[in-house]
């Protein structure tokens, strides 16, 4: 679907249709040393190094803001450019080190200090505020909503507090009414999801092609690689909105088939959470698939209108090396936690 959907713009850009699955051949090779790496590797390991893996993750968060290391590409700073090693975007790696850490910092504090949630939650806090405000200073508001619902989600299953999730709940409103202040774009982009058809050539324009490339595919979809919305009408469509070229091409009846086959992952990864023989295990197993399935319902939710645009890849599907090779090294995680289950 990567090759279908990018080569009307590879080839206008580059004059190369296979120019994005060859850059992503790299991300895949890698991921998969990565996949079977830890997969192998025990997982309780990574727990010796959750602080370590944070401080890198910080620093790595830190470099795109260094002038000529830090890369711009559209609008976003979020990439990082090494000589010979290439660019990267270290959020992406985020993802996976804020949930390792997380999962390893909450087993401490609750089974072994044995603190009190009220001193959890702050300090819970103050680390998701560093890790979440490097990000949003890109500014990239998506990855960063992504990396606040996984460490929530990880914060929710260690036992935490419901009422702590109010006052959660209430922060989060009032860091949306400022968010939007600072920057009124984000509040044309909901007014879009509210209505797509008041400015269908401006803010509404995204969304209004993502909706009408899925309303073309009907039941089984144009045909592979014959869609139209991708010479140049649909925004993004090797990255955000390749969920709307594959409707286009194979249809609702393949749409269906995609998510059934991520409510499988889910229902797998959270059998290998349940089952995980410690603490530890539990809170990563369900960071990770946490992380997998809701950034992908969040793709194709966007796509569909049912939510705002956030800018958050499909993972496994999108371009995005570093998003590839990161997924798969937490699926080789979650499989090496299923093999010590209960």
């Amino acid at each position: 679907m990567l090759s279908s959907a990018s080569a009307p713009f590879a080839i206008n850009k580059f004059d190369n249709a296979y120019y994005y699955v060859t850059r992503q051949l790299r991300g895949l090779l890698i991921g998969v040393f990565l996949f079977f790496f830890f997969s192998r590797l025990d997982y309780r390991i990574l727990k010796k190094y959750s602080n370590w893996i944070l401080g890198g993750t910080i620093l790595l968060l830190l470099l795109v803001f260094i002038p000529g290391i830090g890369a711009d590409y559209g609008k976003a700073r979020s990439w990082v450019n090494i000589p010979v090693f290439g660019s990267f975007q270290p959020a992406e790696f985020a993802k996976l080190g804020l949930v390792i850490f997380f999962s390893a910092w909450l087993e401490h504090k609750i089974l072994i200090t044995r603190s009190s949630f009220w001193d959890i939650f702050i300090k819970f806090l103050i680390i998701l505020g560093v890790i979440c405000g490097l990000v949003l200073l890109q500014p990239d508001m998506g990855t960063m909503s992504i990396l606040a619902l996984i460490a929530l989600l990880v914060y929710f299953a260690s036992g935490a507090p419901l009422y702590q999730f109010g006052i959660l709940a209430g922060l989060g409103g009032l860091g949306a009414v400022i968010l939007v202040i600072i920057a009124p774009y984000r509040l044309a982009r909901f007014t879009a999801f509210l209505n797509p058809s008041v400015d269908p050539l401006g803010i509404g324009y995204h969304i209004s092609q993502a909706l009408l490339a899925i309303g073309s595919g009907r039941l089984f979809g144009v045909g592979l690689d014959k869609s139209l919305q991708k010479f140049q009408y649909l925004p993004e469509v090797s990255a955000d909105s390749i969920f709307a070229v594959i409707a286009e091409e194979l249809g609702f009846l393949f749409c269906v088939l995609f998510v059934a086959g991520l409510i499988l992952l889910f229902i797998r990864g959270i059998k290998a959470a349940g089952n995980a023989p410690d603490f530890f295990g539990k809170l990563l197993a369900t960071g990770i698939i946490g992380w997998i399935v809701i950034q992908s319902f969040i793709n194709i939710a966007a796509m569909l209108s049912l939510m705002p645009l956030t800018g958050v890849p499909l993972p496994f599907v999108s371009y995005g090396g570093t998003a590839l090779m990161t997924t798969l090294a937490a699926c080789g995680i979650l499989v090496n936690i299923s093999k010590w289950s209960n």
